[in-house]
C-alpha cells in the first residue's frame, strides 16, 4: 500500500469545486487523491510526499474562493533533510523541493491571497529546513550552464549580474544584448536569474535570508512574466517572458511538477 500525508482542508466556501482545491494545493506537490464533496465544509488532501503535507500546513489561513481555510492535519509529517546527497539534477525540479517562500511566491503571482503571517510562516520554513539540496543542484547547474554557454568558460550568470551591485543592471543588459541570453534561455528561472535584478532572484532563492516583501516581489516578478507571455509589457525589471508552454505552473491535469514558476 502507497503511504500518502493527508492535511485536513476546512472551512471551505460552499461554491469551491473539487477541481479548485486541486488547483490550489497542486502549488504545494504531488498529489494522490482528494476526498470532497461539494457543499461539505470539509476535504482530505492526500499528498505523495511529507515535505508537500507540510507546505499545505503553512496555508492555514490562506483564501480560497473567498473563505478562510484552515489546514491541519493530525499526523506528523517528518521534516526531510536538505542536506541529503542527491544525483546530478537532469529533469524538472519538484514542486515539493522548491522553497516554501518561492511557493508561496507563486501562490500570490496566480492571484490566491496569503496573508502576512501565512508568508511569514514559508519564510520560518525555510529557515528551519533550509533549501533542498536537489533545488540547489538543479540551481546551480543551470546557473553554471547558461553562465559557461553565454558569457564564457567556468563563469555563471548569476556572478556576471552579481559582480558590482552599481553597474548590475548595464552588465546584464549588455551581455543580454550581445548574448541573446533573453531569447535563448528557455524558463522562467533562466530569464530571471539573466535579467538586470539577476542577483536578487539569486539570493531570494538560494537563501533563506528573507523577508515577507522579498516575496511580494519575486511574486511581482512571476506575475510580469505571465502578463508579459500574454502579450502585456512587463514592468520595468520583470525578466522576459518564458516561450515555454502554461510558464511552468503547476498542471493539475496532469499532477506533473513544474520546471519554473
Amino acid at each position: 500500500m502507497t503511504t500518502t500525508y493527508p492535511v485536513v482542508v476546512s472551512d471551505i466556501a460552499p461554491t469551491t469545486t473539487a477541481d479548485h482545491l486541486k488547483d490550489f494545493f497542486t502549488f504545494c506537490g504531488r498529489i494522490s487523491s482528494i476526498d470532497y464533496v461539494q457543499g461539505n465544509k470539509t476535504a482530505t488532501v492526500h499528498f505523495e510526499k511529507a515535505s508537500a503535507a507540510k507546505t499545505a500546513l503553512m496555508l492555514h489561513g490562506g483564501t480560497l474562493d473567498g473563505s478562510h481555510i484552515s489546514v491541519t492535519s493530525e499526523a506528523v509529517h517528518p521534516d526531510e533533510d536538505p542536506t541529503t546527497h542527491e544525483s546530478e539534477h537532469d529533469g524538472p525540479i519538484e514542486q515539493s523541493d522548491k522553497p516554501r517562500a518561492g511557493i508561496a511566491a507563486e501562490y500570490l503571482a496566480k492571484g490566491y491571497v496569503l496573508s502576512d503571517h501565512v508568508l511569514q510562516r514559508a519564510i520560518d520554513l525555510d529557515n528551519k529546513n533550509g533549501i533542498s539540496k536537489r533545488f540547489l543542484t538543479y540551481w546551480n547547474s543551470l546557473d553554471n550552464t547558461l553562465g559557461t554557454k553565454l558569457i564564457g568558460e567556468n563563469q555563471t550568470l548569476s556572478g556576471k549580474v552579481s559582480q558590482h551591485y552599481g553597474t548590475a543592471v548595464s552588465q546584464a543588459r549588455a551581455v543580454d544584448e550581445q548574448r541573446g541570453i533573453s531569447r535563448q534561455a528557455s524558463d522562467y528561472y533562466s530569464k530571471a536569474i539573466s535579467s538586470p535584478f539577476g542577483h536578487r532572484v539569486h539570493a531570494f532563492y538560494t537563501s533563506t535570508s528573507k523577508q515577507v516583501f522579498d516575496i511580494h516581489e519575486e511574486a511581482r516578478r512571476i506575475a510580469e512574466s505571465h502578463k508579459a507571455a500574454q502579450g502585456g509589457a512587463p514592468a520595468p525589471g520583470a525578466p522576459p517572458a518564458s516561450s515555454g508552454p502554461g510558464e511552468g505552473l503547476p498542471d493539475p491535469s496532469t499532477q506533473a511538477a513544474p520546471t519554473v514558476v
